[in-house]
């Protein structure tokens, strides 16, 4: 047994720590799936690698489609809001929620699932959840009808591929964590700007039945790539509980966990009311939908940008100074906006600095728990996310129709200060984790 060991561990540094320049990337990756194989052991993150960066791009692929249509979301609202369902902000905002919620409810048992079912079988099962809820959609004619398809259908197969998504980039890499999720997570800013342009010109052209189909389809070619490049570093764990509490021990955690139950009550605001908004300021349509797609575009530059800089500059450094500017982008340009500019503007502060709040808060979570427990710290920090998703819509709908349907300024206070205290909790985390020094890489 110690023999065997012995032999497990020379081959561990002999074919993973060691940079031998002649040997190609797809032999690193043949060695470390027959290491894999033989050891319990969790193998560190190759930091680079043909399998690493396909897992990568297939999780691009998975976001760009699922978290893509969320960043959308909008341009369905008003559609429905405006023509099909008129004055029924509330109920319709509901579809959206419902989505957000469903979307993050099984990180608990996310770690579960990937010790029962391959990757490659849990993308593929979301694939097509996620294709038949949007072709389903499009043939309701009540709002009820599109809660189920729309919202709850769309968002559980969205929630399968979610966390695999979110959890294989991140066993991947370890130097470079904040780049891969950062590169990861800004396909939802890319599929906004696509999807929500398509989703707008099929309204006009085709009506938006034809563009769920469209959108469906899109889905399914999406996350078929990201069910085939679905690869993971380490072996899929065995006898893993139902539901692991064991990372609430961890007081950083906790901290972690009340940052992402905060974060999504103001997180997606922006993305579903910036078209009504433009609409309230009388502007022309179009406006709305390439504000929200410009938005999204940001998005995508923020999260690889900011991942970039906090491999450099830390990443709990970055998600604080992330949050007091999507503070600012709310309280100080938002509020204040009354023409096209100052909405241009906002898109491209919340666009940068939201986006890449929401990429830090991710990275750090393999940092908080171990690179070993990082699912079951992402299944449980995005259930905390979840609840957000189901009430802000509502709660900002309510507000803003609380002043006659044009209240919008109270709900842009509501998302402004939560950033702010999202912010304080992320400082309050880098302190316990790196002191009070200011410049100090944490």
């Amino acid at each position: 047994m110690a023999a065997t060991q012995e032999v497990v561990n020379t081959s561990i540094t002999e074919k993973h720590f060691v940079n031998d320049s002649t040997q190609s990337d797809i032999k690193k990756e043949v060695d470390i799936e027959q290491v894999s194989e033989i050891s319990d052991k969790p193998i560190p993150p190759p930091d680079g690698g043909l399998k690493a960066w396909l897992t990568v791009f297939g999780a691009f692929c998975c976001f760009l489609a699922t978290q893509g249509y969320g960043y959308s979301w909008g341009v369905y609202l008003r559609q429905y809001n405006t023509y099909e369902y008129p004055g029924n902000m509330t109920s319709l905002s509901w579809i959206g929620s419902l989505w957000y919620w469903f979307c993050t409810i099984t990180g608990p048992i996310s770690m579960w699932l990937a010790s029962k079912f391959s990757d490659r079988l849990i993308v593929g099962v979301a694939c097509i959840l996620c294709t038949l809820a949007l072709m389903f959609a499009s043939i309701t004619n009540e709002i009820w009808q599109l809660y189920l398809t729309q919202g709850v259908m769309s968002g559980l197969g969205t929630s399968l591929a979610w966390f695999v998504c979110l959890r294989n980039p991140q066993q991947w890499f370890d130097k470079r964590r904040g780049l891969a999720v950062g590169l990861t997570m800004s396909a939802s800013g890319v599929g906004g700007l696509i999807l929500s342009n398509i989703s707008n010109a099929c309204f006009e052209a085709i009506g938006y039945r034809w563009a769920l189909r469209v959108l469906g389809f899109i889905e399914l070619v999406a996350l078929a790539i990201g069910a085939v490049t679905s690869f993971r570093l380490n072996p899929i764990p065995k006898n893993v509980p139902f539901i692991d509490f064991n990372d609430f021990k961890n007081k950083e955690y906790i901290i972690l966990f009340i940052i992402h139950f905060v974060g999504n009550f103001a997180f997606y605001m922006p993305a579903s009311f910036v078209p009504s908004y433009a609409q309230y300021l009388e502007l022309d349509p179009w406006i709305g939908t390439n504000i929200s797609a410009i938005m999204a575009a940001l998005m995508f530059v923020g999260k690889i940008s900011v991942g970039f800089i906090s491999d450099y500059a830390g990443r709990f450094n970055m998600a604080v100074f992330c949050g007091l500017m999507a503070c600012i982008a709310h309280l100080a340009v938002w509020l204040t906006a009354t023409n096209a500019g100052s909405m241009w503007a906002f898109a491209v502060l919340y666009g940068i600095f939201g986006g890449g709040y929401i990429a830090m808060i991710t990275s750090v979570i393999a940092q908080v728990v171990g690179v070993d427990r990082v699912d079951h710290g992402t299944g449980w920090a995005f259930f905390a996310w979840s609840w957000g998703g189901l009430a802000a819509q509502p709660a900002c709908s309510a507000i803003i129709e609380m002043g006659a349907g044009n209240n919008y300024q109270g709900a842009i206070i509501y998302s402004g200060v939560l950033f702010f205290a999202g912010a304080c909790l992320c400082w309050l985390l880098r302190v316990k984790r790196g002191g009070w020094k200011l410049l100090k890489h944490v």
